[in-house]
C-alpha cells in the first residue's frame, strides 16, 4: 500500500502554463479547410491554446509567389490571399500564429528538393535578395492588416529542423546561418520590436553539433535572437508496417531532459535567458504511431506537462488533430495520427489529458511522480492523477495504480471545520474508460466509419465520472485514488455551501408519511435488503 502524502496547505508557487503557449498543426493551407476549423474550436474551448504553429506558410499551395509570363517577359506578385484567410480564422478562434518561415516557394528555389506528400521545398533561395523580398513584404502585410501590437505578439521562427537534410538541403549549417541572418534582418527592419528566433532544431545527435556554431555566429554578426527552439521526441527507430509502423519509447524523462538542453548549451553565452521554446514535441515523431492513440500515450506525457514549465517557456504539442497529411492522406479512421483529435472531432485519451490541465487551478500545492494538486483562491482544489509509465523497456503498466492524499481544504481563507462538506467529482480516463481508440477496435477498426458508429465513439470518447461527498477532519480530506491500467484522473474538490430547503427530507422520497416509520423499518429490516 502507498504512503499517504499529506498535501500543504500554503502554494509552492503559480501553476506554468507553458505547455498551453502553443500547440501544433500540419501544413497552415489545412487551415482553410472546415474539419480543422470545426475541431481547432473545440480546442480552443475545452483547452484554449495561445499560439498555433504549422509548417508551410510560404509553400506553394499557400500561393504567396504568383508569376505570370506575358510575351516572353514573367511578372511576379507576392499574394496574400490564403496567408489572409488562414489567419483571419485563427484569430475568430481566439489563437495566435506562431509563425514558421519555410518552405521555400518553387519561384524563389535553388533546387527541387522537397519533403512530404504535398511536396515543401527544402531548398535554400536562388537569390537571397528576393527570398528577403517576400519575408519583408509578408511581415509589413500582416502589420498593416492586423497592427503591429498585434503582430508583435506572433513569435517568429525561422524554418524547420535544418539539421536534417530532408528538411533542408543537405543540412547545410553555414546555409541556414546566411538564411536566418538576412531574415532575421529582414524582420527587424519592418519593425525591431517583432520577434525573431530558431533554429528550429530536431533532436537526436544531428542537433547537438549545430547550437555552438549558431550562437557563434550570431554573436560574431550581430545577429537578432529573441529566442531559441528545438523539437523533443522520444522514440526510437520505427519499424514499418503497412500504412504504419511501431517505435520504442524511451523514459518520459528523456523529453524533459530534451527540453533542458538549450539553457544548458546556452549558458555564458549572449543567448543565456532568452526564451525557449519547444516548438514540437510528442512521444513518437512519425503521424502513423498507434502510440499517438492511446491511454499509454496520455499516462507517459501526464508528468511531461506537469512539469515541463520548469524547464522551458513553452513545449508545443504535436498536433492538435489528425487533419495532417505529410506522409499522404490518412487510409483508416484511427491511424496513429499526431492529432488530440480524430478526423471528425474524436477525442484521444490525450486530449483528456490537456483538458484535465486546463482545468487545474492556479496554484500549485504539491508534485510527485503520478500526481499535481493546485488550488483556487475561492477553496477549489485540483487533482491530476496518473499511472507512471516508463517506455519500453519497463513493458505496459501494471493493471492497478494506487494514489493516497491528504488534502487542505479551505472556504474563504480558512479552513473547514470538521464535518463540513466537500464535493468531490472524479473523471477517468484509461484503457476503456474515456478511450474512442479500444472501442474502435472493438467495433472491428472501421476505416471510415459510419454515422452510427461515429455516434457510439463519440459516447465512447467520454471520460467515466464518478461523485460523491466528504467530510472534512482537521481541515483535510483523504483521497484514496485507485487508477486502472494507463489511467489519467482528475478530481475536483469543492466546499458544499449548504442551503436549506424548508420540508425537505429525502427520507421521504417514497412517500413515507412519518420518519418514524423509516427509522422503524430501518431497525428492523434484514441485513442486505
Amino acid at each position: 500500500m502507498p504512503d499517504v502524502v499529506v498535501v500543504p496547505a500554503a502554494p509552492i508557487g503559480p501553476m506554468p502554463d507553458a505547455w498551453r503557449h502553443c500547440v501544433g498543426t500540419g501544413r497552415m493551407n489545412l487551415a482553410l479547410r472546415a474539419d480543422h476549423a470545426e475541431s481547432l474550436a473545440r480546442v480552443q474551448r475545452e483547452i484554449g491554446f495561445r499560439h498555433i504553429r504549422g509548417h508551410g506558410l510560404l509553400s506553394d499551395d499557400m500561393g504567396a509567389v504568383r508569376e505570370s509570363t506575358i510575351d516572353g517577359r514573367t511578372h511576379r506578385r507576392h499574394s496574400f490571399t490564403y496567408v489572409d484567410q488562414v489567419h483571419d480564422r485563427l484569430l475568430s478562434l481566439g489563437i495566435r500564429p506562431f509563425l514558421e518561415l519555410g518552405f521555400m516557394p518553387s519561384a524563389l528555389a535553388s533546387g527541387d528538393q522537397t519533403i512530404f506528400w504535398w511536396r515543401g521545398n527544402v531548398t535554400p533561395p536562388r537569390e537571397m535578395g528576393e527570398w528577403t523580398t517576400l519575408v519583408t513584404d509578408l511581415m509589413q502585410h500582416l502589420v498593416d492588416r492586423y497592427g503591429i501590437d498585434e503582430v508583435r505578439q506572433w513569435p517568429i521562427e525561422v524554418w524547420n529542423e535544418p539539421n536534417l537534410d530532408i528538411f533542408w538541403k543537405d543540412a547545410d549549417k553555414q546555409a541556414y546561418l546566411r538564411l536566418y541572418e538576412a531574415t532575421a534582418h529582414a524582420i527587424k527592419d519592418v519593425d525591431a520590436s517583432l520577434q525573431v528566433g530558431g533554429p528550429s532544431l530536431a533532436p537526436g545527435p544531428t542537433g547537438d553539433g549545430w547550437w555552438g556554431p549558431f550562437v557563434e555566429y550570431v554573436e560574431r554578426n550581430d545577429v537578432p535572437v529573441d529566442f531559441v527552439s528545438r523539437h523533443a521526441y522520444s522514440s526510437y527507430e520505427p519499424q514499418e508496417i503497412p500504412f504504419g509502423c511501431y517505435q520504442g519509447l524511451m523514459p518520459p524523462e528523456a523529453l524533459l531532459e530534451q527540453f533542458a538542453q538549450p539553457r544548458a548549451r546556452l549558458a555564458g553565452t549572449r543567448l543565456a535567458g532568452v526564451p525557449v521554446h519547444i516548438t514540437e514535441f510528442n512521444t513518437s515523431y512519425r503521424p502513423d504511431n498507434p502510440i499517438h492513440d492511446t491511454a499509454y500515450n496520455a499516462a507517459y506525457l501526464a508528468p511531461v506537462l506537469a512539469a515541463g514549465g520548469d524547464l522551458v517557456d513553452s513545449f508545443s504539442y504535436w498536433t492538435f488533430c489528425d487533419v495532417f497529411e505529410e506522409l499522404d492522406v490518412p487510409t483508416s479512421f484511427f491511424h496513429g495520427g499526431f492529432g488530440l483529435l480524430t478526423h471528425r472531432g474524436i477525442a484521444k485519451p490525450t486530449y483528456h489529458l490537456y483538458a484535465f490541465m486546463a482545468r487545474m487551478g492556479a496554484q500549485v500545492l504539491a508534485r510527485g511522480e503520478d500526481h499535481l494538486v493546485c488550488a483556487d483562491a475561492d477553496g477549489r482544489v485540483t487533482v491530476l492523477a496518473w499511472q507512471p509509465v516508463a517506455g519500453t523497456a519497463a513493458g505496459p503498466g501494471p493493471g492497478r495504480h494506487e494514489v493516497r492524499l491528504s488534502v487542505p481544504v479551505a472556504a474563504r481563507g480558512a479552513a473547514l471545520p470538521d464535518g463540513a462538506g466537500v464535493f468531490a467529482l472524479r473523471e477517468r480516463v484509461n484503457e476503456s474508460d474515456g478511450n474512442a481508440f479500444a472501442a474502435w477496435r472493438e467495433l472491428g477498426r472501421p476505416m471510415s466509419p459510419t454515422e452510427r458508429q461515429l455516434d457510439v465513439l463519440r459516447t465512447c470518447e467520454r471520460p467515466s465520472v464518478e461523485h460523491s461527498r466528504l467530510e472534512a477532519r482537521a481541515g483535510r480530506v483523504d483521497l484514496v485514488l485507485p487508477l486502472a491500467q494507463h489511467e489519467v484522473t482528475f478530481v475536483e474538490l469543492v466546499p458544499v455551501a449548504e442551503t436549506f430547503h424548508e420540508g425537505r427530507d429525502d427520507r421521504r422520497i417514497l412517500g413515507a408519511q412519518h420518519v418514524e416509520l423509516l427509522a422503524v423499518h430501518e431497525r428492523i429490516a434484514p441485513a442486505g435488503t
